[in-house]
C-alpha cells in the first residue's frame, strides 16, 4: 500500500520522476507474488492501482540504493536496523507513522497488518498510510523540488 500510494503522491505533485519508491519485506515467503486482493480492491475504491506489485525481499544492498528506509512497524524497523552495516545505515531506517504525528498518537508507532482481518481493516489501513505518506512527503518534496546536489 505504501508504495503505491508514495508513487502517486509524488506524481500527483509532479515528481513522479523524482523520486524512486519501491517497497520490500524482510522475509523471502511472498517473492514474486502479488498484493492481497483485499489490497488492491482498497487502493482500486480510492484511485490507486495496486495490480502491478511484486514481492520482493530487501538486502542489505538496498541500504546503498536509498537515503530513506521506511518500516511499517517496529517489528521490520528492528529487523532492518539489525541488517545495517553501520550508524548511516541504521539512522536511515524510520518509521511510517512517524512522519504523520497525529496518527502516530491515535494509533501508535505501528501500520497494523490487516491480513488475518476483514476488508474494512484494509480501508483503515489504507487511511492511516494515506496520511502518513502525504505527510513524509511533504518534508521530502523541497529537496525534490531543489533538485540533486
Amino acid at each position: 500500500m505504501a508504495e503505491v500510494v508514495l508513487r502517486e503522491v509524488a506524481r500527483r505533485a509532479g515528481h513522479a520522476d523524482s523520486l524512486d519508491v519501491s517497497s520490500s519485506g524482510t522475509g523471502d515467503w511472498h517473492v514474486g507474488e502479488g498484493a492481497d486482493p483485499r489490497t488492491v480492491e482498497a487502493l482500486r475504491a480510492r484511485g490507486y492501482d495496486g495490480s502491478r506489485h511484486r514481492a520482493q525481499q530487501f538486502s542489505t544492498a538496498d541500504f546503498a540504493r536509498h537515503d530513506l528506509v521506511v518500516a511499517l512497524d517496529r517489528g521490520h524497523e528492528r529487523v532492518l536496523r539489525s541488517w545495517a552495516e553501520n550508524e548511516s545505515d541504521r539512522s536511515k531506517v524510520q518509521l511510517l507513522m512517524s512522519f504523520d504525528p497525529q496518527g502516530a498518537a491515535q494509533g501508535g508507532s505501528d501500520v497494523p497488518d490487516p491480513y488475518y482481518s476483514d476488508p474494512a481493516m484494509f480501508d483503515t489501513v489504507l487511511a492511516m498510510v494515506e496520511r502518513a505518506c502525504t505527510a513524509l512527503f511533504r518534508q521530502i518534496e523541497p529537496a525534490l523540488r531543489k533538485g540533486p546536489s
